[in-house]
């Protein structure tokens, strides 16, 4: 018997001879190529077939970030890779053709490659012989192709392993090859496959933080300058609009939003006007929300962001600074009657009430001295729903009622 879930016992079979030898085997297979990764390391042997056993241990085991290093290796000083070893690093001509760029978008559905990558040996090498001369071009070529399987070979991983950060690593790290040694126009092209192969990835898990984190990252290069960008503000709110709707618990989609106005504002000039309306439907867009699921925290999250822009002094990274003191006062009243609103459904909703006391708490700073006859009503459901933190709603109460 073992325990499982909430210390219920479950039973379980014993595994059989046949099953504990297989796993012994399994093991074995790996520790040998390990040791094998291990002892060309030490040779300084960074040749193709340390690259292949790379493949084999990172298949087995993505969270090995050591011979992720070893892979980096191998590609950029190792003797069987020399296309990258010896490239140079600057830019090449800017008429290069952008046909073979890959399909990244469509990556995520192909199966992992029977043949390990790079396939540079397929290229013609330079050398002092002077067998065969390497024009720029063939040698964007063979980079393009080096970055392009480098990033299948990731794939599958990130499709098992969604939040293991090296593999995120890794393939930020090659996305920065294309940028180093391809033109401008061809790199533009690798990152925006990357920004939708992102986008197929938070469809499929919407909440994945990592998969939030890497795609800000990516925004980030695709506005720079080295890949001859524009702002992408605008198409960025958009897309955290398109995955609220998706999901209104998307606490990483709301968090992205927040963080993202102040910066939409600045690039539309908007004027006192524009910046109250732009309030006022953010507030309607997060009530929309609060009707549907107010036991949400992630909802209140953005719901006391809003309120925190009224509430707090003006600034350059408030919505709307321009609001006079009794506009502000007005707005957190208006607030307040509207969260009193959700009572009638929900009585048990803890947020409800820590919202409406936080609110009120807000209004006094505003300068309105007179308490809500509610408000003792409020704590008192509020040490009900959460009696882990009385301690904590005593000492607001106290607080609240100071002389």
């Amino acid at each position: 018997m073992t325990s499982h879930g909430h210390g219920i016992a479950r039973a379980t079979r014993p595994r059989t001879e046949e099953q504990r030898q297989a796993d012994l085997d399994k093991i074995a297979r790996y520790r040998t190529l390990e040791d094998d990764i291990r002892d060309r390391v030490s040779r300084q042997d960074y040749d193709q077939d340390t690259f292949s056993l790379t493949s084999k241990l990172l298949r087995q085991n993505p969270e090995y970030y050591t011979v992720w290093n070893i892979r980096r290796r191998c590609l950029t000083s190792g003797s069987s890779s020399k296309p990258w070893a010896m490239s140079s690093l600057s830019k090449g001509s800017s008429t290069f053709s952008a046909t073979g760029t890959s399909h990244l978008a469509s990556a995520s559905s192909s199966p992992p490659s029977s043949t390990e990558t790079p396939p540079s040996h397929n290229y013609p090498k330079t050398g002092m012989s002077g067998t065969t001369a390497e024009t720029t071009e063939d040698r964007q070529m063979r980079d393009l192709e080096i970055i392009k399987s480098e990033l299948v070979f990731t794939v599958p991983l990130l499709m098992e392993f969604p939040k293991c950060y090296w593999i995120w690593n890794y393939r930020l790290w090659t996305l920065g090859q294309a940028i180093v040694r391809l033109p401008t126009h061809v790199a533009r092209k690798v990152w925006e496959e990357e920004l939708g192969l992102v986008g197929k990835m938070l469809h499929r898990d919407r909440r994945n933080f990592h998969a939030w984190g890497y795609r800000r990252y990516v925004v980030d290069q695709l506005e720079s300058a080295a890949l001859a960008g524009q702002s992408m503000t605008e198409s960025e709110f958009e897309y955290t609009t398109k995955m609220i709707r998706m999901d209104l618990s998307n606490f990483s989609a709301w968090h992205y939003r927040s963080q993202l106005i102040p910066r939409l504002l600045r690039e539309r000039d908007a004027d006192d006007q524009a910046r109250q309306k732009f309030l006022d439907d953010e507030l309607a867009f997060i009530r929309d929300g609060l009707n549907v699921g107010p036991e949400d925290q992630s909802l209140w999250f953005y719901h006391q962001f809003l309120a925190s822009n009224i509430i707090d002094d003006a600034c350059s990274q408030t919505i709307a600074p321009a609001l006079s003191v009794d506009q502000r006062r007005s707005y957190i009243e208006r607030e307040i009657d509207e969260i009193k609103d959700l009572l009638e459904d929900y009585t048990d909703v803890k947020w409800i009430y820590e919202a409406l006391i936080q609110y009120t708490q807000s209004l006094s700073r505003l300068g309105q001295q007179a308490k809500p006859t509610e408000l003792k009503d409020w704590l008192a459901q509020l040490k009900s729903l959460d009696p882990q933190r009385t301690g904590r709603w005593n000492d607001l109460e106290a607080q609240l009622y100071a002389a």
